[in-house]
């Protein structure tokens, strides 16, 4: 039995215009008329599922109202055509299907370009991520993917997404995400070409490949957005990315999601909620390759150590450096790969440094800074926080030195994580005896340039 129609406004207007009873004709006009947008495969379908509730993006919102008015010899406004509002949906929420991710994929990626020059309203809600991971731990699995659609999608469709994710990767490790032309480009391709290819036709086994790519894609977005300070629009996207993980029954990159996801608690200060985040991922990845459990446990060391909880610190780090002393014979997902002993050394340091543990801390110092060429951004932020750590240790000397360094290792990164840590550099340095040294390293660290 066919479902009934919940948009009588839209309704209403195809009638009007001649294609109450010719839907594929309507589709094959909005085709036409975003010819420029990419390659649309609208169908009869699509048009189904717009009467029973779906919404579609602004791009086919603006070309309905171009054919209708078409039709009707008068101008036809977004808001007669019934869809409510992008800005109303609430996608911090967990999607319950796998059509439902496919719609609210389209959403929040069109709202990201309404956004890119300004910051979503909104702040991070510790309880929907914790919804997030309840959901994405525990619902079923799904048993088909498969879709019926125009555009027939293929594995070598899939693997290309899979090399402009890498791409993306690169770009924001070397140069942070401060600025919204990167994310604009990645937005951009997600409207145009990724939408319309999860509403394609794929068999299951493509498809979750395909789901795969996507969320890989969306969690790349959400930590652009975490980076350039765009901590709403982060969520979003992650939230997407570990609905369509579970989608392609990849639970070791939805437990990296879910990571990533505690990663952004931490840094807005909510530690225990983080704490029950990386706790989730790590049992949700089961029995995990050693990387990727390196990386959930420090993680969740980094939660401890900012809710002052020693002992559960000092153990998550000592599983940390356990199981990454195995990757050599397990080293996991390639996307994995970029958590190396500087990473975990960061870790340390950080959640040691919360714990006022400034000596165990340091320790650790030198093995943060053993970064590749192409890890410019963490180099930055490690070293601001090795400044950060001597400076609440009371070596104000080595905390000078330290902090020169810095002024040299932040060109062309753009980055509020980045700037974050300097201004709490600046913060406890200001704090400490004046004197020429530390007048002189806050004069150049106020002199950097900062995120606009």
């Amino acid at each position: 039995m066919a479902r009934p129609v919940t948009n009588a406004a839209f309704e209403g207007l195809l009638r009007a215009a001649g294609y109450g009873n010719a839907h594929a004709a309507f589709a094959r006009q909005l085709n036409h008329a975003g010819r420029e947008q990419g390659t649309w495969r609208y169908d009869a379908a699509s048009v189904y599922w717009w009467l029973r509730g779906r919404r579609p993006g602004e791009h086919a919102q603006a070309a309905m109202t171009e054919t209708l008015a078409r039709k009707l010899g008068r101008s036809v406004a977004t808001t007669e055509l019934g869809f409510g509002a992008v800005d109303s949906i609430g996608m911090c929420v967990y999607p319950a299907s796998v059509d439902r991710a496919i719609y609210t994929s389209e959403q929040i990626w069109t709202m990201l370009g309404k956004h890119l020059n300004q910051h979503a309203s909104g702040v991070f809600d510790s309880g929907k991520a914790l919804e997030a991971a309840l959901g994405w731990r525990y619902d079923l699995p799904d048993k088909a993917v498969s879709r019926s659609g125009r555009q027939q999608i293929t594995s070598t469709d899939v693997q290309s997404l899979y090399a402009l994710a890498d791409h993306f990767t690169d770009l924001d490790r070397r140069h942070g995400s401060g600025s919204p032309r990167t994310r604009a480009v990645m937005a951009d391709f997600l409207v145009r070409q990724v939408s319309p290819m999860l509403h394609g036709a794929y068999t299951d086994a493509v498809g979750r490949d395909l789901m795969r790519a996507a969320a890989t894609l969306s969690g790349q977005l959400a930590f652009m957005s975490y980076d350039a300070g765009e901590h709403l629009m982060a969520q979003h996207h992650v939230t997407l990315g570990l609905r369509l993980a579970k989608a392609a029954g990849d639970r070791l990159y939805g437990a990296h999601l879910l990571a990533n996801l505690a990663t952004q608690a931490v840094f807005l200060g909510h530690a225990r909620e983080s704490a029950r985040l990386a706790e989730a991922a790590i049992d949700g990845a089961g029995r995990a390759p050693a990387a990727v459990l390196a990386r959930l446990h420090a993680t969740a060391a980094t939660a401890y150590g900012q809710s002052g909880e020693r002992r559960a610190c000092e153990l998550s780090l000592t599983k940390a450096e356990r199981t990454l002393d195995r990757t050599g014979t397990d080293p996991g997902p390639r996307w994995v790969g970029y958590f190396s002993p500087a990473h975990l050394a960061g870790a340390a340091l950080r959640c040691l440094g919360d714990l006022r543990l400034y000596a165990q801390a340091l320790r650790h110092a030198p093995d943060a800074l053993n970064l590749g060429s192409r890890n410019t951004r963490t180099r930055a932020l490690h070293t601001a926080l090795v400044a950060m750590t001597h400076a609440r240790a009371g070596d104000t000397d080595s905390a000078c030195k330290w902090s020169q360094q810095l002024t040299q290792h932040t060109s062309g990164i753009e980055s509020e994580r980045v700037q974050q840590r300097i201004r709490a550099l600046t913060r406890t340095l200001s704090a400490q005896r004046p004197s020429p040294q530390v007048n002189e390293v806050l004069h150049a660290l106020a002199a950097l340039p900062t995120v606009t």
